[in-house]
């Protein structure tokens, strides 16, 4: 009887550690598509309109030409955004996003709303 249950307890723990690293291979997924500190601002910034790469910069605060640069290809190649360049004198190079970049509202959203009530927790805890 008392190895029955300790060969059910080892199931039970192989099925939440199973599932532990589904979780955490998901996350480390989105992380690499998503993460950082530029790369949904700059989903945002395109989100309302901003599809130039000085539009972008000037939007995202404190971005450095070189990190937007580096970003935008990182999101194209996660496919976020497409890259077009409009031949003609001068040429002229506009980022657009792709459909697959608004399935990432849900994820602003959420991470919205939890930075507003992040916000007024600590203001809170300091006053």
């Amino acid at each position: 009887m008392k190895e029955q249950k300790e060969s059910e307890e080892v199931v039970a723990n192989k099925e939440f550690t199973d599932e532990c690293h589904r979780v955490m291979a998901a996350v480390s997924d989105a992380l690499y598509a998503i993460g950082g500190k530029w790369k949904l601002m700059i989903i945002i910034a395109m989100a309302r309109g901003n599809n130039r790469f000085t539009e972008i910069q000037r939007q995202v605060t404190g971005i450095s030409a070189r990190v937007l640069s580096s970003e935008l290809k990182e999101l194209e190649l996660n496919g976020f955004i497409i890259k077009k360049v409009a031949v003609g004198y001068p040429v002229t190079i506009e980022y657009q996003l792709l459909p697959y970049s608004h399935t990432l509202e849900e994820v602003v959203g959420a991470m919205t709303k939890w930075g507003m009530q992040h916000r007024e927790k600590i203001k809170k805890d300091r006053s």
